[in-house]
């Protein structure tokens, strides 16, 4: 089994073109996509006809329960402008995505952790700030219950990969479209991936143990800081065109 992850979007269509052209490139015909598609002040519009279109299996984030769950009025500054972008025949196509799933009996999707959608599962952040991987442990215990041996999971824009002592590997891709993002839960904290690259991952099962690579992919990323600066958000804006908030 040989398929591509995705995950963490957030309307950035230009990334997300170049991140499938790159899998098709590698032969690769499967995709899952761990979910947050949509939110952002980019063009979500365009993000979900690709992502509509595409043969694919998803799983939702919980910025995208955001834009089903609440009033408009009651969404944050990335959660509004996806949902005005969208159509009533887009919102019932993310509705009828799933929270968790299982792919090929042997992977295991969920976007945070199987239980909440908003915990980071590899990653702890700490009372001043820094974001951390987290303790074995801690990782370990998140995972009681799922039988898969590949545990794909999200949420923190960053790529990892933790192997588990009982020989469980938990992957999580990095993100396609947001290679930074500022955030005051369970403490403020920022997220920087470095570098401005579309990220996602690669998962073999070869002689019966999971190997995964890790890809970044060169896009427009100027384009996309530039419609994140014109559409108010510079800290986004500075992420997409250095993988920095600051």
């Amino acid at each position: 089994m040989r398929f591509a992850a995705i995950a963490d979007v957030h309307g950035n269509h230009l990334a997300l073109e170049a991140v499938l052209a790159d899998i098709r490139a590698q032969g690769i015909a499967d995709i899952v996509n761990l979910g947050d598609m949509l939110s952002g002040p980019l063009d979500a519009r365009r993000t979900i006809e690709i992502l509509m279109q595409l043969a694919a299996v998803h799983v939702l984030g919980n910025h995208d329960r955001y834009l089903l769950d609440r009033p408009a009025e009651k969404m944050g500054s990335w959660d509004r402008p996806a949902y005005e972008a969208l159509n009533a025949a887009q919102l019932d196509w993310l509705r009828a995505q799933p929270m968790r799933r299982v792919f090929r009996e042997q992977v295991f999707l969920c976007h945070a952790t199987p239980d909440d959608d908003e915990v980071y599962w590899l990653d702890t952040v700490h009372p001043d700030g820094t974001v951390a991987l987290s303790p074995l442990d801690r990782i370990e215990q998140f995972a009681q219950g799922v039988a898969q041996s590949l545990i794909l999971c999200a949420h923190t824009h960053l790529a990892r990969a933790v192997r588990l002592r009982d020989g469980r590997l938990i992957v999580n891709p990095g993100s396609v479209g947001s290679p930074g993002y500022r955030d005051v839960h369970p403490f403020p904290h920022v997220v920087e991936a470095g570098t401005a690259h579309a990220r996602y991952a690669i998962l073999e099962l070869i002689d019966g143990a999971w190997q995964v690579t890790f890809r970044q992919v060169v896009y427009d990323h100027e384009a996309m800081a530039a419609l994140a600066r014109h559409n108010g958000q510079p800290e986004l804006a500075n992420a997409l065109g250095t993988g920095w908030i600051k």
